[in-house]
């Protein structure tokens, strides 16, 4: 999924993704950016995918910038 924005946010990003997916996109966004995670890394990865897709999608947009 590509709808992770790449610049800076000023409005609060629509939609809907499954937990599943925003999970996939939080880990592939961390991948990207190099970050190995441990236990416990993993684990709390895990709980912010449960958030709405719209904290998903800034903080994998804060990754995403942060590792360019």
């Amino acid at each position: 999924m590509d709808s992770v924005p790449d610049g800076p946010l000023d409005a609060e990003p629509r939609g809907f993704t499954s937990q599943e997916e925003q999970h996939a996109v939080l880990l592939a966004e961390l991948d990207a950016a190099g970050v190995h995670l441990g236990t416990y890394d993993a684990r709390i990865v895990q709980w912010l995918a449960g958030w709405d897709w719209s904290t998903v999608a800034v903080v994998a947009s804060l990754i995403r910038r942060a590792a360019q």
